[in-house]
């Protein structure tokens, strides 16, 4: 079994924010796959379903960002999910807006849902799907501020194409491996 987790923040007012990139690539997934009603467990909402013939369980941990590792360990103890089969999606703003990057074994670079996961499993060696939000836009500008605000109206006209693009990166290293995935997929 593999163990998708897209990090984000429950609640509405961090609903389409970026620091929820995350939630809302599963979120633009799960609706076109059609999804099983999420089940709430381990303090995360989670899905189980099929890729070919590969069983996943998709969650979106409720524990708030800095908290991630709580709901993350307790899924893997529970479904006995090995550490090469987890992966995260989460927002990065080391990378421009619409780029993504699978990597493992990385360093937290200040993401605090990533430092909290990493804690928790005592190892960064696990895949991570980073998805490039970008910058604030002035140097002076909070990075805390700059991720909890909104997307752009021109940025969301992307989301959809970007989503689509993440998740056949998911695609590709469930069944094609890290490697490939990785030479197919970061840009």
């Amino acid at each position: 079994m593999w163990l998708v987790v897209g990090l984000g923040n429950p609640g509405n007012e961090y609903k389409i924010t970026r620091h929820n990139i995350g939630f809302m690539a599963m979120d633009t997934f799960l609706r076109s796959v059609q999804a099983p009603s999420a089940k709430q467990e381990h303090k995360a909402f989670t899905w189980k379903m099929k890729m070919d013939d590969v069983d996943v369980l998709m969650a979106q941990p409720q524990t708030y960002m800095n908290r991630s590792g709580e709901s993350v360990q307790a899924l893997m103890n529970f479904y006995k999910i090995p550490l090469e089969n987890l992966i995260v999606l989460h927002d990065e703003i080391d990378q421009s807006f619409g780029q993504l990057k699978i990597q493992k074994n990385r360093g937290h670079g200040g993401h605090n849902g990533i430092r909290d996961i990493t804690e928790k499993l005592g190892t960064m060696d696990y895949i991570r799907l980073r998805l490039g939000v970008g910058r604030p836009p002035h140097p002076s500008m909070n990075v805390a501020d700059y991720v909890l605000q909104k997307f752009t109206a021109e940025e969301m006209d992307q989301l959809p194409d970007f989503f689509q693009k993440a998740f056949d990166a998911v695609e590709s290293v469930i069944f094609d491996g890290v490697q490939k995935a990785s030479t197919k997929f970061n840009t």
